[in-house]
């Protein structure tokens, strides 16, 4: 729709909407489909004592409480505790008390014999006897003692009795308390006497304190509780266990908790990827039917999308997680592809989207959404036309000065491992090259697939040996003719626009193949002989034109055009009216009633159904179409001047333009005021060139006056010769 340099916004229909939840809906299920590869890891079927078959890694990032090594502290916590005894100071003191009582009855006959009363003979014999359990070395010295040392015997040793009873003394430690008295006695005593008070008071050690289960149990029970759960930390694709490696318990547990033992699909994940697809796919179609409406209502432009879309996200899944293999992914060609096949700003929108998806593939990186991002946009701003294999190669060495830029950058900004980073150079340069590579080698196959018409393609149709071309060349010469200097026309037009210029030009050749059916019905094939329309009604002539259209397109059919060029063949006349039949048509209506002066005549011309002279249409559907129409149009008028100056090529430029504009012949193509007024210029500066006017040459004076005296002399006889 015409506009002062930019399409008006066209509403979105019902058919819009189905057409877009349709196919995002597809492209949506396909993509997240791809994500979700890895949403079902493979079983790890692993019993704790077995020996590892392979190495298993954590698919994901995860933090839990670890039975086993809580239940490992808690039993080490256990062991810490010591045992525990059922001493107190009350019952301590009860035992001293006694083993003190006791003590006292065991010296109190010794004490006896060292009284006057007994004889040195009676002190002996009883201390012979006194204390039973007393060592030889240790009776020989209590015999040998006066009442003196005695006194400082026993002192000594009742004091150490009460200190060591006067503590706890586990049943445990009875043993050793009793081997270490010698070592507790003080004083002035000899090493006999010492050993005599050790073994005196030996037996009256006794434990105060007994080992208590109960006690110990629950000390135990305590210590474990307040044991904390130990936290088991793994990162995403942490080794779990290597191959050749036993099973252990926290093992076992750490495989149990990633769920690996177990096919489980991740629906968190899988959650995440279809939300993912959805902010995708969804922009990207709705941009497509915003900003180009000529791609919007092509299936075969959404599968190509679709398809390129697809085939990159799967490659970058498969690489995902990777170091460097994801930098080896040749995804400029994905720009490219689509910058050469359909529109550069719709490869853009596309790099971009694709760029995301490889940022979130493979963790979040920055860098590889950037190396994605930009080297596909390096492809995309050189690649242009591809119409020749030096831009293929100049494409490629611009995405790898970007990918080496990228790689570069972001060492400098991060670890500065110099190593990596030339790794990640020459991963740059295959990416780029493998870019290069498949681009040139797929986009043909893609276009012929697809039904896109390529650059190649258009230079084939464009060559005269066509079969069809030469067929219009011997059959219909005029209309052959007529189709070059449509295509000069469309060529120069084109250009001035931005158009698509080689386009123009192959869908100026063929627009007219349908005249192949009937070549004496159009005037340019008649070579000045009878005008077969002045023998017909203005209805039947006008239906005659108007079938070459439909004509055309059986014919191209039948020699395999693209789809492409064959949609220009109706388009090149719209809705246009055959204005000459259509006027001829009124005035035959009107002559019964004195003309079309008279008010009757006017009603019966009025009555003439105007759409039986006007062609079925579509109407031009993109820049290139209305730029064939009027090309066709104007060459054909022009042709027809009488003068051809620059005021007569003008007016008759400006009223051919006038006219489809008035007729809203350019309301469903993207074509502007500014560039209508660009194509008037280009068509009048083409047409001047093509009429110039020539230098009437005296040569060419001889010839004509050569040429009439001989027909004089055919026609009356002989004619005498200069």
């Amino acid at each position: 729709m015409l506009a002062h340099g930019t399409a008006s916004v066209q509403a979105f229909t019902r058919r819009d909407a189905v057409r877009l939840i349709a196919a995002a809906a597809a492209i949506i299920v396909g993509l997240s489909a791809i994500l979700a590869i890895d949403i079902v890891p493979a079983q790890v079927d692993l019993q704790v004592g077995q020996v590892a078959r392979q190495d298993v890694f954590s698919p994901r990032a995860i933090e839990y409480d670890s039975t086993v090594l809580t239940e490992q502290a808690r039993q080490d916590a256990r062991k810490s505790v010591d045992p525990q005894y059922d001493y107190t100071p009350a019952n301590g003191a009860a035992i001293a008390a006694a083993q003190d009582r006791a003590f006292q009855e065991t010296v109190a006959p010794i004490d006896a014999v060292f009284t006057p009363s007994f004889t040195a003979e009676q002190r002996k014999a009883t201390l012979e006897t006194a204390i039973p359990g007393l060592s030889d070395p240790a009776r020989a010295t209590l015999v040998g003692l006066d009442a003196t040392r005695w006194q400082a015997v026993r002192t000594e040793a009742g004091r150490v009795l009460d200190i060591v009873m006067g503590s706890e003394v586990k049943d445990t430690q009875v043993d050793g308390i009793r081997a270490g008295l010698v070592g507790l006695m003080d004083g002035d005593l000899t090493a006999a006497e010492r050993e005599l008070a050790a073994e005196i008071i030996s037996p009256l050690v006794v434990a105060n304190s007994s080992f208590s289960a109960e006690r110990t149990t629950q000390k135990e029970d305590q210590a474990a509780a307040a044991v904390a759960p130990v936290q088991v930390i793994l990162a995403k694709d942490q080794k779990i266990i290597g191959s050749g490696d036993v099973v252990t318990p926290l093992v076992a547990e750490e495989i149990q908790q990633l769920g690996l033992d177990q096919v489980k699909p991740d629906l968190v994940k899988l959650a995440g990827w279809i939300v993912l697809a959805v902010l995708i796919v969804t922009p990207f179609l709705a941009w497509i039917w915003r900003f180009r409406p000529r791609l919007w209502h092509r299936n075969n432009v959404l599968l190509l999308s679709a398809l390129i879309l697809l085939v990159t996200a799967l490659a970058l899944k498969l690489t995902a997680g990777r170091a460097t293999l994801p930098f080896f992914l040749p995804t400029a060609a994905a720009g490219m592809l689509l910058a050469i096949l359909l529109d550069a700003w719709a490869a853009m929108v596309m790099v971009s989207l694709i760029a995301i998806l490889a940022g979130a593939v493979n963790g979040g990186s920055l860098e590889l959404a950037a190396y994605v991002l930009l080297g596909g946009f390096a492809g995309i701003v050189t690649i242009r036309r591809g119409d020749r294999l030096q831009v293929f190669v100049q494409s490629g060495v611009a995405v790898a000065i970007t990918n080496i830029a990228v790689v570069t950058a972001f060492t400098l900004l991060g670890n500065h491992d110099v190593t990596g980073m030339l790794q990640l150079w020459g991963a740059s340069l295959v990416a780029a090259g493998g870019a290069a590579v498949a681009t040139v080698g797929s986009f043909a196959v893609l276009g012929n697939l697809f039904g896109i018409v390529t650059v190649f393609q258009l230079l084939e149709l464009a060559n005269p040996s066509q079969a069809l071309l030469r067929r219009l060349l011997v059959e219909t010469p005029g209309t052959y003719h007529h189709s070059l200097m449509v295509g000069n026309l469309a060529e120069r037009a084109a250009e001035t626009i931005g158009a698509d210029p080689l386009l123009a030009r192959v869908t100026a050749y063929y627009h007219d193949i349908g005249k192949l059916a009937n070549p004496l019905a159009f005037i340019e094939n008649q070579s000045g002989g009878d005008n077969v329309h002045d023998e017909l009604e203005p209805e039947v002539s006008a239906q005659i034109l108007k079938q070459h259209v439909a004509d055309g397109i059986d014919l191209a059919y039948r020699y395999g055009l693209p789809k492409t060029i064959i949609a220009f063949i109706p388009q090149h006349h719209g809705t246009a009216l055959i204005s000459y039949f259509y006027a001829k048509a009124r005035e035959q209506a009107a002559a019964p009633y004195g003309g079309l002066d008279t008010p009757e005549g006017r009603k019966a011309a009025d009555a003439v159904d105007k759409r039986r002279f006007q062609h079925a249409g579509p109407k031009p559907q993109s820049k290139e179409a209305a730029i064939l129409m009027l090309a066709d149009g104007v060459e054909a008028s022009v042709r027809s001047l009488d003068s051809r100056d620059e005021a007569a090529i003008r007016a008759m430029v400006s009223r051919i333009i006038q006219e489809r504009v008035a007729g809203g012949q350019f309301d469903e193509c993207d074509l502007t005021l500014r560039d209508i007024e660009r194509i008037r210029e280009a068509f009048v500066s083409q047409l001047l060139g093509m009429y110039h006017q020539r230098i009437a040459y005296p040569q060419n004076k001889i010839v004509e006056l050569e040429s009439r005296r001989m027909a004089a002399g055919q026609g009356g006889g002989d004619t005498p010769r200069p």
